[in-house]
């Protein structure tokens, strides 16, 4: 079988991690690369080594002369809009970096283009493909049952440097989506809900708050609890999160690292009911940017739907943004797609 022919879209540093991953991946073959500012672009391909490609800052060129099967959008954010919609209605399928886009009313209109070119649209939601969070996923699954209480801690001394010192919203915006995705990913819940507070202790070397509390409603009566700080030093936890999950029959934690257990009722009886425990068993699979394009090629070929296909990531964008309106108002905020 031929090789899938991919352009990029974006020649930073994620897009140079995009550029190795896909050729280190014997089903795909790059044939361009576009960005704001050529002279990168062709820096880029020398540097990987992908001689003779077509480079350029002109996406629709880019798109006439090479053909591709699908673009990888890894711009910036406020760019995603732009660069996926003029891929889609060129009739290219679209594997886009998160967030999806810089605004709701942005990623709405991407999942319309992706609906009306009939091609898939999927955002990279890398952490999904952690072998851990599926081993953590199937415990909940077989023992715990149907959740009712979720709840993440993520506590980081995180020393960035540029721009994100400057963010408003930083924690909630920049990093959190990994998080509240995981909460539905492990919960198979979507958002109802937020009620969010964010805030900024003394020490704080970030202008924006670089702390948050948020509590979600989500469906089948799941209240979910994110608890967030990027200015917190020592004890750090995973940039996992660590997690508790309790449902009717006991409850599963881990630690974001390799700890994954669940202790299952087996006794009702007495002060507290005896329980069993039982570890996860951590299968190995390509994680990462590896595993999301590995998915995004099985829905090329056969059709199926991939993690973090548009219709679905944007329940998750929709979390970042309903938490974000909630802090800023004060006050409870429905969260809708539509």
């Amino acid at each position: 079988m031929a090789a899938f022919k991919a352009l990029i879209v974006g020649a930073g540093g994620m897009g140079r991690a995009w550029g190795r991953n896909l050729k280190d991946c014997e089903e795909t073959e790059v044939v361009g690369w576009v960005d704001i500012r050529p002279d990168v672009a062709a820096r880029a391909a020398d540097e990987l080594q992908f001689s003779g490609i077509h480079t350029g800052a002109d996406l629709g060129r880019a798109l006439a002369e090479t053909r591709p099967d699908f673009v990888v959008d890894v711009t910036v954010p406020e760019a995603h809009r732009d660069v996926t919609v003029q891929a889609l209605e060129a009739g290219v399928p679209v594997l886009g970096e998160k967030p999806m886009a810089a605004s709701m009313a942005q990623a709405r209109e991407m999942v319309a283009a992706s609906e009306k070119a009939g091609k898939l649209y999927m955002v990279s939601q890398s952490r999904r493909y952690d072998s851990r969070i599926h081993a953590y996923k199937k415990l909940i699954d077989t023992f715990i049952g149907p959740l009712g209480i979720l709840k993440s801690d993520f506590f980081l001394g995180a020393h960035f440097g540029g721009f994100r010192d400057e963010m408003a919203h930083v924690l909630v915006l920049d990093m959190a989506i990994h998080t509240f995705d995981a909460a539905r990913y492990l919960s198979g819940a979507d958002p109802v809900a937020v009620y969010c507070e964010e805030y900024n202790p003394a020490w704080s070397w970030y202008k924006g708050d670089a702390c948050a509390n948020a509590l979600f409603e989500m469906t089948g009566d799941l209240r979910y609890t994110y608890c967030g700080s990027w200015c917190s030093e020592g004890r750090h936890t995973s940039w996992e999160s660590e997690w508790r999950a309790v449902g009717p029959n006991g409850t599963a934690t881990w630690d974001g690292h390799e700890q994954i257990v669940a202790d299952r009722i087996v006794e009702k009886e007495g002060f507290h009911h005896k329980t069993e425990t039982h570890a996860a068993e951590i299968v190995p699979s390509p994680g990462g940017i590896a595993g999301s394009l590995r998915d995004f090629l099985n829905a090329l070929k056969t059709g199926a739907t991939p993690m973090g296909e548009c219709h679905d990531n944007i329940k998750s964008l929709a979390m970042v943004f309903g938490a974000i309106e909630s802090a800023t108002t004060g006050r409870r905020v429905p969260i809708s797609v539509d």
